[in-house]
């Protein structure tokens, strides 16, 4: 069955860095484009970004736009979320998804990211 693990999460303060990794097995990953989401305390599910199976396309929510990052490797079946200069309304449990913005159907457990002073 398809199982993603995120890593990488925790509290980081304003303006600060975190990566976070998602390691996926189950299916064909290189098959598959990827998504990572969040949810926010209180809110819903939001989406972050999402990238072609191959790596060659990338989006971003406007909200993201310039301070992630994210990347794949295939060899290692494995996706990624480089987060710079985060913001207080970024904190949230982020979660790795199979599918691309729209069609994202399972995702792992979560990890939590808290930017806080």
């Amino acid at each position: 069955q398809v199982q993603l693990v995120e890593s990488g999460g925790g509290l980081v303060q304003p303006g600060g860095s975190l990566s976070l990794s998602c390691a996926a097995s189950g299916f064909i990953f290189s098959s598959n484009f990827m998504s990572w989401v969040r949810q926010a305390p209180g809110k819903g599910l939001e989406w972050v970004s999402a990238i072609s199976n191959f790596g060659s396309s990338t989006v971003y929510a406007e909200a993201v736009k310039g301070r992630f990052t994210i990347s794949r490797d295939n060899d290692k079946n494995t996706l990624y979320l480089q987060m710079n200069s985060l913001r207080p309304e970024d904190t949230a449990v982020y979660y790795c998804a199979k599918g691309g913005r729209s069609s994202w159907d399972e995702r792992g457990q979560g990890t939590q990211v808290t930017v806080s002073s």
